[in-house]
């Protein structure tokens, strides 16, 4: 399995943490395209400031933002929405920068349904980002370029109990569906658990699955009040989850900030769950994912490696073993220190 990454120059990495400094910054992220702000008339005369824009699917929507035209309030509103417009295009033209230089965007569809998930304070409360489209955050984070994995699935972990700031009724159904994009429960074969999961309705599947920490090497299922769901329990996700990060989820519709795992526990967790998944196409790509960041962080962050190795849950000791064992000609000789560090215990 040969290791392709690249480390892409400084200037690039500047660019890239100027995008992530102004996801940080956005209270609110648009779910769609930046669009434009527009004065409207209704049938009774009434005159109205509009936001239209394109959605993750494409169609063109329009949203009431403030009136009257000429209300101070309301001009004020208005004034400040025609500044976040301009201040996302300048971004927008960054990221389009950066995507031609290899970079990893995201789909209109992930990106709205990230937004609306920060927008409502799931990520500033202690969500996480996991899977796939973590992994592409972490690559740009890390300033390096490698392969990209296509996938039409967001995996959302909840650690534990979320918090958020201010009184919350919507249920993560609700909360999805102000992406754009209608979301329907996906029913499990035994009618009697719970759904973990949403699919776009009709013939898509583009899909949003909700997970936890399972307390034994068992998958179960667990409920989530304060997101009125259910999540499904993965074993050693606890041990992903206990260290993040905030960093810039890129689109070319903009930037949403979303919390991601560290990246020294994302691959050696990769490396576990592709012992645990044995040789079918996922283990194959987190092995992949794997062998990418561990070589990455062995060149050019001595010792994240070997901290992540001596926080291994003591069950988790035997699975990354045996994952260590399908990586070895891949990390031994090209990339040496990352294999000490991860032989380590």
């Amino acid at each position: 399995m040969p290791v392709t990454y690249t480390t892409f120059p400084a200037s690039l990495t500047t660019a890239f943490a100027e995008t992530e400094l102004f996801a940080r910054s956005q209270r609110s992220v648009f779910v769609g395209t930046p669009g434009s702000l527009l004065e409207r008339r209704n049938a009774s005369g009434f005159a109205f400031y509009a936001h239209q824009y394109y959605d993750a699917l494409g169609n063109k929507r329009e949203r009431y933002v403030a009136g009257p035209v000429g209300d101070v309030e309301a001009d004020a509103i208005a004034k400040d929405f025609q500044a976040k417009i301009i201040d996302v295009n300048h971004i927008v033209k960054l990221i389009r920068m950066l995507g031609r230089e290899g970079f990893q965007l995201a789909d209109s569809r992930t990106f709205a349904v990230l937004a609306a998930l920060h927008n409502h304070g799931l990520f500033a409360g202690g969500a996480q980002l996991i899977g796939s489209h973590a992994y592409g955050a972490i690559l740009n984070s890390l300033g390096i370029r490698a392969a990209a994995y296509l996938t039409e699935d967001v995996d959302i972990a909840r650690p534990a109990a979320l918090t958020f700031a201010r009184s919350r009724r919507e249920s993560l159904l609700e909360v999805l569906r102000t992406s754009g994009i209608d979301f329907d429960e996906v029913p499990q074969l035994d009618s009697r658990k719970a759904s973990s999961s949403y699919k776009q309705r009709g013939r898509s599947t583009f899909q949003v699955e909700l997970l936890a920490p399972a307390r034994g090497e068992d998958i179960g299922l667990t409920a989530v009040p304060e997101l009125a769901a259910h999540a499904v329990t993965l074993p050693f996700l606890g041990y992903l989850l206990a260290q993040s990060q905030t960093t810039a989820l890129l689109a070319r519709e903009g930037c949403c900030p979303a919390r991601i795992p560290i990246p020294e526990r994302f691959a050696v967790h990769k490396l576990i769950v592709s012992e645990m998944r044995g040789r079918d196409a996922k283990a194959r790509k987190d092995r992949g994912q794997a062998v990418v960041l561990c070589a990455a962080l062995g060149d050019q962050h001595p010792g994240a490696l070997r901290s992540a190795v001596d926080d291994l849950p003591p069950r988790a000791v035997k699975h990354f073993h045996k994952a260590l064992e399908s990586v070895r000609d891949s990390l031994e000789k090209l990339h040496p220190r990352s294999w000490e560090e991860l032989i380590t215990r």
